[in-house]
């Protein structure tokens, strides 16, 4: 069965966007058929996969917009079992366009029903707000990863999000699930980046995954040069840490259910 996870979080510069080119890449490596759909109009999960906007005609905003099929808009990406369905500036005006448009919430759940047997693993990188473009994302989303950098105020804005997650629930999605909470950016020379981990930690508990994300030199490079890290440098720990995460994600070597 298709299993379709969002990563969000209406914090900025948490490591939501590359958790979803490489969650996507670790999951596309282990032959797992993957479709990245970047659905923050900064559009950067595609151009952190090798596209570019030039390169681009149709995208998200035509899908959501109902002037396109999704099937009509993915690309091939560099890696034979990965494929993306690219954003567009044009997001930005998207919530205003749908203000009075009944089932709104619902139309990239609509959209995705006919192509979702065609993959094992739908992701899709939301931009840092909870409006209607996050909102679809989960109605449509089995489960949701929650990136936490390892830094100051980790923590907040975590209770307007599960606030979110909880109305989704009631009203919109009742199976939506919290797949965990991913720390990133985690230095391990830093008193702080410990203190942060044991506080999530003992706040989501068992809903924590196991895989850490480290503040890396090479992760913080490879989308500058339009790869994921596995493409980029296989050999890092940041690599490293994502086949971690993709193999948690795939139900191996993680101790919560």
């Amino acid at each position: 069965m298709t299993k379709t996870l969002c990563i969000a979080n209406q914090k900025g510069g948490v490591g939501k966007t590359t958790t979803a080119i490489n969650l996507s890449a670790s999951l596309a490596v282990a032959e797992k058929r993957t479709l990245l759909i970047d659905i923050d109009p900064q559009g950067n999960a595609c151009s952190g996969v090798g596209l570019t906007r030039d390169q681009i005609k149709d995208n998200i905003y035509h899908v959501l917009m109902e002037e396109k099929g999704i099937e009509d808009v993915i690309k091939n990406t560099e890696l034979s079992f990965l494929d993306v369905v690219p954003s567009s500036f044009d997001l930005i005006g998207a919530e205003i366009e749908l203000v009075n448009v009944p089932s709104r919430e619902f139309r990239l759940f609509r959209t995705l029903q006919k192509i979702k047997d065609k993959y094992d693993y739908i992701i899709i990188d939301c931009p840092p707000s909870l409006g209607i473009l996050t909102l679809n994302s989960l109605a449509t989303a089995d489960s949701i990863l929650i990136p936490v950098q390892c830094e100051y105020y980790a923590l907040e804005g975590l209770s307007s999000l599960l606030k979110t997650i909880r109305l989704v629930k009631k009203g919109l999605n009742p199976g939506l699930k919290i797949e965990g909470f991913l720390l990133t950016m985690f230095d391990s020379r830093n008193n702080l980046s410990h203190q942060v981990s044991e506080e999530v930690k003992k706040h989501f508990k068992d809903n924590v995954f196991n895989a850490i994300i480290p503040r890396n030199v090479r992760l913080g490079e490879c989308p500058s040069f339009g790869k994921p890290i596995l493409l980029y440098d296989i050999s890092c720990k940041g690599a490293r840490s994502y086949l971690q995460l993709a193999q948690e994600i795939m139900g191996h070597g993680r101790k919560k259910q």
